[in-house]
């Protein structure tokens, strides 16, 4: 037969050599439209066919839809039509997994309206055959003819095979389609976030998403672009310095000097020579000129941590600078004029040394103009697992070792855990843990946190329960979503699969909406 749309391979072998052809061909196609327009234009070969109708089943909105082109005609795709499953033939072959031959539409009384299209088409027979492979069920392919009877029973076995390979096609495009969203959706959200650190925020080093903490930044952004003072108080290990940096970052001095200094750190007699320079010769062992670090900040930004710890007798010194933004080096009758805006930062309570007659009244005050309040960690919890995986993927990576996971009892134990010692105390633990570490799970050394703990450690009931409160709350925070970058398998730090036995463990399931 010679005839439009009818297979030119009457011999078998030639017929079975063209679908080795024709598979070869659409294998390598990672375009779902294309794909199909590559279908239309190659079926022709090896099958009886004037259309082709491709119906992929829609799991989210459990509907077919259906794409059909005219065979080896190069023209765009017609329809994209959503229909129900019991509305179309395709859908009772993704229903039954067998196939449906009709010889003569005019006898056809199913599915009127897709029949009343095929009509307007001047189809008059068609075979539909299951669109599936060894790991899904992905809809149904038709194959529509012009002529009455085109496709005998004969023929269903060859349809079938087409199907196949046209199955494994649209499955690797279909892949390929999602990878490309992702790659897409990963993109732009890594953009926003970039975006969002950078202009709106500028907090990138800082981590956390606890009220507690985001009040804190809130404070920092109200105040970053003035030149006001700043002091930060805090307990030991709270990250002020972090926060001395945002406010230097968001300033409008963020592209001049920032210059720290530990005034707890220096000896009392070298403390001055520090904070305000020396001239050669102004005490024994002054061998050279040396510029205080006053002077280096000048035009950008000073902060003195531990600012309590400054004796009386410098007090008066800095004062001044404050107010009068001068001072003299050590050994030096020349006054040296600076612009510097000065964060302080202490652990220790001003006022109460105000009181004691340790820390000069008038400079308290003057360095109180905006105080900043940092949370310890025991009252932002929900910071803790966050700040673990942080620290543990940074010393992970630094040792070269490939830790994936930290255990969900870990984590719990981890998170009631007072820390006095607040974030200096925990990331010393995690880096000390990333070192024993042999596997992928974190091994985390928490027995040395019972000694002054008050919760009890030995209460299997106890910490179960806690456990699957933490699974639930992940879950509740997520959306019940799973897997994923933003999932509460992620948020937990365990792995996808880890997740669902625990929740199977649990005896944990999504609620009905």
């Amino acid at each position: 037969m010679s005839r439009q749309g009818i297979s030119p391979c009457e011999d078998l072998a030639e017929r079975y050599q063209a679908l080795l052809e024709v598979a070869q061909a659409i294998s390598a196609q990672r375009d779902l439209d294309q794909l199909f327009r590559d279908l239309a234009h190659r079926l022709p070969r090896v099958v009886r066919v004037n259309y082709v109708d491709l119906s992929l089943y829609d799991p989210a909105k459990k509907i077919m839809r259906l794409q059909t082109i005219q065979a080896n005609v190069p023209a765009d795709l017609v329809g994209g039509h959503e229909v129900a499953i019991e509305d179309c033939p395709s859908g009772l072959v993704w229903q039954t997994q067998r196939p449906i031959v009709v010889p003569d539409l005019a006898e056809e009384h199913r599915w009127p309206k897709v029949i009343q299209f095929m009509t307007e088409d001047n189809t008059n027979s068609f075979c539909f055959v299951p669109l599936t492979t060894a790991v899904q069920r992905l809809g149904a392919m038709g194959f529509l003819s012009l002529q009455k009877e085109a496709y005998s029973e004969g023929d269903i076995e060859f349809l079938q095979q087409v199907a196949q390979q046209v199955a494994v096609a649209v499955e690797n495009a279909l892949a390929f389609q999602q990878i490309a969203e992702l790659k897409d959706r990963l993109a732009k959200e890594k953009l926003y976030l970039e975006e969002e650190l950078r202009i709106e925020h500028g907090f990138e080093d800082i981590i956390g998403d606890s009220n507690a903490l985001k009040q804190v930044l809130k404070q920092v952004e109200v105040v970053a672009p003035t030149d006001s003072t700043v002091l930060i108080q805090g307990e030991t290990g709270t990250g002020k310095e972090l926060i001395a940096r945002a406010v230097h970052r968001l300033s409008g001095r963020s592209e001049r000097t920032f210059v720290k200094l530990n005034c707890a750190a220096i000896p009392t007699g070298l403390l001055e020579s520090e904070l305000f320079g020396h001239e050669r010769g102004a005490f024994t062992g002054a061998i050279a000129q040396k510029a205080g670090r006053f002077e280096l900040a000048d035009k950008g930004t000073i902060f003195l941590d531990e600012v309590g710890e400054i004796p009386l007798e410098l007090q008066t010194k800095l004062l001044r600078v404050l107010q009068e933004q001068e001072f003299e080096r050590l050994g030096s009758t020349k006054t040296m004029r600076v612009n510097v805006r000065l964060i302080a930062a202490t652990n220790r309570d001003l006022k109460s040394l105000v009181e004691a007659k340790q820390f000069r009244n008038d400079l308290y005050y003057r360095l109180n103009v905006f105080p900043v309040t940092l949370p310890p960690l025991r009252e932002r919890r929900e910071d803790i697992p966050v700040l673990v995986r942080y620290f543990t993927q940074h010393y992970a990576l630094r040792m070269k070792k490939n830790i994936q996971t930290v255990p969900a009892k870990t984590m719990e134990l981890l998170s009631r855990y007072d820390w006095p010692g607040n974030i200096r105390e925990l990331e010393n633990l995690v880096e000390r843990s990333v070192i024993l570490t042999q596997g992928t799970d974190l091994e985390a050394p928490v027995g040395e946190l019972q000694t002054d703990h008050p919760f009890s450690l030995n209460s299997p009931a106890t910490l179960e329960e806690a456990e699957r409160e933490q699974i639930l709350r992940a879950l509740r925070d997520t959306k019940w979503v799973i897997g994923g970058p933003a999932g509460a398998a992620a948020r937990l730090g365990i792995k996808r699969t880890t997740l669902q036995s625990k929740m199977q463990k649990f005896g944990i399931t999504r609620p009905r909406e």
